[in-house]
C-alpha cells in the first residue's frame, strides 16, 4: 500500500482466556455482526497500526466490522497524521529509543503505555456517518466504563478539537462528543474514512500520564502553557481510586457493546503494511 492510499478521505480471535463477551446491559444499536480480536500481550507501533490499517481495508473492500482491543509493547508515541514533527526533538527520541509511530489517523500525539486502545473499522453505514460514528462509539465506551463505577460523560457537541498547527498533546483538551469523567478527558480517538469505511481509534487511559509528550518536545514550555491552570486529563485508576485492569475494561466494552461478536482466526498484520508504518519517511514526513 502506499501512503497516498492511506491518505485517502482522511477526517480528523476469539477472546483469550479471562475474557468472555457477555449478552448483558447492552446498548441498544443497529444490530451488526463485528469480528472481535482481543490482543492483550501488546505489539509494537508500526504493527498496531498496521493491523488497524488492514482492518480498514477490509471494512471499506469486504464490508466488514472489526472491534480491536489491545495493547503496545514497549510504549510507544504515536503522532497524528498530519502533525508536523518540526514540534518534536527526534535526536533524543532516537537516543532515548523511544518506539515512535505515525497514525493513519488525524489529531495530535498521544503518549501509549497504561491503557487499553480500541480500534473500529466499519462500513459508515454501521452508524450512518462518520459524526455519527464518532459519537455513537463514545456513547458505547461511556456506557462500558460506568458498568465499571466512573462517572462517563460525553462532552459538549459545542466544544472543538485544537486547531491542527498547534502544538500539544492529544489530551490537553476534550472535543465535542469525547469520554470525559468528572469534567476530564480519559479517551482520546481520532479517526479517518476510507472509500465506504472509517477507522476510530482511541486510547482509554488506565493509569500514567502524558508527560512523556512534553519530555520529547521542542516546545515544551508550550504544552505546559496548555495544561498548567487546569487538569485536562484523567485516568481510570485515578477516577476510581484503584487499580483497573485491561481485562477488566475489555470485558466491560463487550458487555456493553450492543451487538453480537463472530469468532475469527487470528490475525496478523500485513508485511507490506508493517514496512509502511515502520519507514522513517512515513513517520518523519512531516
Amino acid at each position: 500500500m502506499t501512503t497516498a492510499a492511506v491518505d485517502r478521505a482522511a477526517v480528523g480471535v476469539g477472546a483469550p482466556d479471562g475474557l468472555t463477551p457477555a449478552s448483558s446491559d447492552r446498548l441498544t444499536a443497529p444490530s451488526f455482526i463485528w469480528q472481535l480480536l482481543v490482543e492483550p500481550d501488546g505489539r509494537p507501533g508500526c504493527e498496531n497500526m498496521a493491523l488497524d490499517q488492514g482492518l480498514l481495508d477490509a471494512a471499506d473492500q469486504a464490508a466488514a466490522a472489526a472491534l480491536r482491543l489491545y495493547r503496545w509493547e514497549p510504549p510507544c508515541l504515536s503522532l497524528g497524521r498530519n502533525e508536523a514533527t518540526r514540534r518534536y526533538d527526534r535526536t533524543r527520541i532516537e537516543r532515548s529509543g523511544i518506539d515512535v509511530v505515525r497514525r493513519p489517523t488525524g489529531g495530535s500525539a498521544v503518549w501509549h503505555e497504561h491503557e487499553v486502545t480500541y480500534a473500529v473499522a466499519a462500513p459508515v453505514a454501521a452508524f450512518g456517518s462518520p459524526r455519527a460514528a464518532y459519537r455513537g462509539i463514545h456513547e458505547r465506551l461511556a456506557a462500558a466504563l460506568r458498568s465499571l463505577g466512573a462517572a462517563a460523560t460525553l462532552a459538549p457537541d459545542r466544544l472543538t478539537a485544537r486547531p491542527p498547527d498547534r502544538p500539544g498533546p492529544c489530551f490537553s483538551r476534550p472535543a465535542g462528543g469525547e469520554v470525559l469523567v468528572g469534567g476530564r478527558k480519559v479517551i482520546g480517538s481520532a479517526q479517518v474514512r476510507q472509500g465506504r469505511a472509517f477507522l476510530q481509534h482511541g486510547s482509554i487511559l488506565l493509569a500514567g500520564s502524558q508527560e512523556m509528550i512534553e519530555a520529547v518536545s521542542r516546545q515544551p514550555s508550550a504544552i505546559r502553557h496548555q495544561t498548567s491552570d487546569v487538569r485536562t486529563a484523567t485516568t481510570l485508576s485515578a477516577a476510581l481510586g484503584r487499580s483497573v485492569t485491561f481485562e477488566e475494561v475489555a470485558n466491560a466494552i463487550m458487555s456493553t457493546w450492543g451487538d453480537g461478536f463472530s469468532s475469527t482466526a487470528p490475525y496478523r498484520p500485513l508485511p507490506s503494511l508493517t514496512a509502511l508504518f515502520s519507514d522513517p519517511a512515513w513517520t518523519w514526513r512531516r
